[in-house]
Formats: structure tokens, C-alpha cells, sequence
């Protein structure tokens, strides 16, 4: 069974003895005592830490803070979020101004970093055990590309830093523009234009091919997992449909969320990605590798073009259904190797076309290409589109287009 991953301290070796020695040696609860309070700190240099004597009553911060155990009023809401006002300065140093979004594992905060003098995003993860385990595998992700790409170059957000805040792990980042979905969502779902959706669609395969080439797949591609560098936008009148569009100045992305990011040597969970995004072998239970990002990739460059998810379905014998009205029938031979019952003896997929989610699918889906709208038939951009979403989406992970052949593709260089 592969080891399990540790996250690693942004702290020097020498501090780093230091809080191993404080974590050895603290109560069972955790990191930081239950009646632990943060309050002002007074800042000591390094040299000073060298001898500085360590013990339950002591706390070291990663920025080299040293605060006594205080009785405090650190409380959790019932869904486990940390409650605070917007005001509240943490780890003396972060003043939480807004809140940016909100998800199962916690909050993203808009904080104003006091050292640095600037306006950070702040990810601040529930006090759950199993989100707590899950921040520390993200922060051994990020330090890893982080020593892989220094420069920030391949496009993915870099950690700038990280703490336990009672219980309450902490992830902090640049911050960027929106998220692609929800510059969908405020624009009432209309499609970006077709030039702006190359722009995007290289820069995501370029992000994502990176961490492929460093042995890591993302496993959860989605339009809210990807941030515009700056969302600034004109507005601009559709005289076709009479209403007003936002229309992005700067097509730049950056790829986010990298708590579900699995290294080719670790577990791989059997269940990865978010539905509409999620690849045929996941749902049929026959294990994953890289190439389900690849598919994640082009159900989103659908749903950037079209305004629409390919595949809207929550239910699994529904999704490959859907499938097969888009993209044809499952192969029988990846149909026989299934650990799933949703295919009969002659490896069909069992579906009754006369249903009502029969109809629902056949109302709903069609053939990829018919998705082309009518000013897009013969149009070389379109076409291009199309046919690099359909070689994203060929069935078998080992016949399907990779994202070093994807950013060679025709589309890109039209």
C-alpha cells in the first residue's frame, strides 16, 4: 500500500526540528490546544528561536510567531465553519474582509495580508477531520509545483502560505478574477466567443499537461475550478437576442483546486470527478489514469462554447445513456471488463428508450456534431473545435487524444 503523503512546512530544517518537537510532544486534540486564543504576538528573529524552549503551553507559528496557551472564545458554527467577523485579524497578520465562496470543504476568505501589503484569497478549510487530512495533501501538492514550476509559468494557482488555525487549515493565494462558471452564470449561461474559447482551451491543456508530465492527474476539472487572471469585462448588446452580455477583456485562466490531485504512484479513489465532467471508466468502475482529465477537458470546452454542459444528467445508467446518443455505443470490450451492472450479457448497456428518462434523453441529447450551431457549419474554427472535443472524448482512456497531441491540434494553430 503506497505511503501516505505529508505536507510539507514552508518552515527552514532547523524550525522545522523545533515544531516537530512541539507536535511530539502536544496534547492529542491537535496542533493547537482547545483552549488555545490567538492574540498579539511579539516577533522574534531566528536566531532567537535556536534556543527558544518548547512545550504544551507554547505554540510556533510558520511566520516564527510564539503565542502562550489563553482561555478564547475560538468557536465553529454547526457546519463546522470557523465563525468570525469581517474585521477579525488571524494568525496576526490576515484581516478577513469578505467572503469569496463556500464549498463542502470550507470558505475562500478576502483577506488583506498585513506583511505583504496586499489583498490575498484566504482558503479556509472546515474543522473536519477528513477535510483537515485532504488540505494537508493539497499543500503537499502545491509545494510540489511550486518546486516545479517557480515561475508560475504553467498557469496553476501558487501557495504563498499555509497554517493550522485552531483546527482549521488554512491555504493562502494570490487572488484572481472570477471563476469561468461564474462569469457563465452572471452572464446568464451565453457561450464565450469561439476566439476566446482557444485562448482558454490552450491555456487549460497547457496547465493540465503540466502536471501530467510531473506524474499528477487533477481528477476534478470543472468550469468552477478555473479562475479568470482578471475578470474584467465590457458590456456589449446581443442585437440577436436583445439583451446585454458580459464580454471578458482577458481570456487568461488559472487552474485551481488541487485537494483531489493523485500522484500516478498513490491510491487512486474509485470515484474522481464531479458528474457532468466525469469520464466512462469512472462511472463503470474500471479504474483511471490521466486520461479522465482528458475528457473533463472536453466537456468543458463544450460548455464554454455552447453555454450549456454536454452531459446534464445525476444519475450513472442515465449519464452513459446520454453518452451513447452523443458520442454512439459503448465498446463491448469495455463494456465486458465493467465492474458495474448497467450492461446486459451481450455487453448493451440496459436502458429502455421509452421511459420517461428515455425521453428525457433523447429530448435532450443529439449527436456531437449537430451541436455545431448554423453559423458555425463550414466554419474552420468550429469545425476544428468539434473535432478536438470528439478525440478528448473517445471511450477508451487508451485510444483517446492526449494533451501533448491536443496542444498540436489544428485548432490551435488556425
Amino acid at each position: 500500500m503506497p505511503r501516505k503523503r505529508r505536507a510539507r512546512s514552508p518552515l527552514n530544517p532547523q524550525q522545522n526540528n523545533l515544531k516537530r518537537q512541539r507536535v511530539d510532544n502536544a496534547p492529542a486534540s491537535g496542533f493547537i490546544g482547545e483552549n488555545c486564543i490567538n492574540i498579539p504576538n511579539t516577533f522574534l528573529p531566528p536566531n532567537t528561536l535556536v534556543n527558544l524552549p518548547l512545550n504544551d503551553n507554547t505554540r510556533l507559528y510558520n511566520n516564527n510567531f510564539i503565542a502562550p496557551n489563553r482561555p478564547a472564545p475560538i468557536q465553529s458554527d454547526e457546519n463546522d465553519h470557523l465563525i468570525f467577523e469581517y474585521g477579525d485579524v488571524i494568525q496576526n497578520r490576515y484581516r478577513l474582509t469578505d467572503v469569496l465562496g463556500e464549498g463542502t470543504f470550507g470558505k475562500v476568505i478576502k483577506c488583506v495580508d498585513t506583511f505583504r501589503n496586499k489583498v490575498v484569497a484566504l482558503k479556509m478549510i472546515k474543522n473536519v477531520r477528513k477535510y483537515k487530512d485532504a488540505a494537508k495533501l493539497e499543500i503537499n501538492v502545491l509545494n510540489k509545483i511550486k518546486k516545479y514550476d517557480p515561475s508560475g509559468k504553467h498557469l496553476c494557482v501558487s501557495m504563498l502560505d499555509w497554517f493550522d488555525y485552531h483546527g482549521h487549515m488554512c491555504i493562502s493565494f494570490d487572488m484572481f478574477g472570477q471563476s469561468v462558471y461564474e462569469f457563465l452564470k452572471d452572464n446568464q449561461f451565453q457561450a464565450f466567443p469561439i476566439s476566446q474559447v482557444k485562448a482558454m482551451a490552450y491555456d487549460l491543456c497547457y496547465s493540465v499537461n503540466f502536471l501530467h508530465r510531473n506524474r499528477m492527474t487533477h481528477t476534478d476539472l470543472k468550469p468552477e475550478n478555473i479562475l479568470f487572471y482578471n475578470s474584467s469585462h465590457d458590456l456589449m448588446f446581443n442585437f440577436g437576442k436583445g439583451t446585454t452580455v458580459k464580454h471578458v477583456r482577458n481570456p487568461e485562466i488559472r487552474l485551481i483546486d488541487f485537494g483531489s490531485t493523485t500522484l500516478d504512484h498513490e491510491h487512486h479513489s474509485t470515484i474522481v470527478s464531479t458528474r457532468h465532467y466525469r469520464a466512462p471508466e469512472v462511472i463503470m468502475e474500471m479504474g483511471w489514469t490521466q486520461p479522465c482529465d482528458v475528457w473533463s477537458i472536453g466537456c468543458i470546452l463544450f460548455e464554454l462554447v455552447m453555454g450549456v454542459t454536454l452531459f446534464q444528467t445525476h444519475e450513472n445508467r442515465e449519464h452513459l445513456a446520454m453518452m451513447e446518443r452523443v458520442l454512439g455505443p459503448i465498446p463491448a470490450r469495455m463494456a465486458s471488463r465493467s465492474r458495474t451492472k448497467y450492461f446486459d450479457s451481450s455487453e448493451k448497456l440496459v436502458w429502455d428508450d421509452d421511459t420517461s428518462e428515455g425521453r428525457y434523453v433523447r429530448k435532450n441529447c443529439k449527436s456531437l456534431y449537430k451541436y455545431i450551431p448554423r453559423e458555425g457549419k463550414g466554419h474552420p474554427d468550429w469545425e476544428n473545435l468539434f473535432d478536438l472535443i470528439r478525440k478528448m472524448l473517445i471511450y477508451e482512456p487508451n485510444k483517446r487524444m492526449t494533451l501533448t497531441e491536443a496542444l498540436r491540434h489544428r485548432f490551435f494553430n488556425t
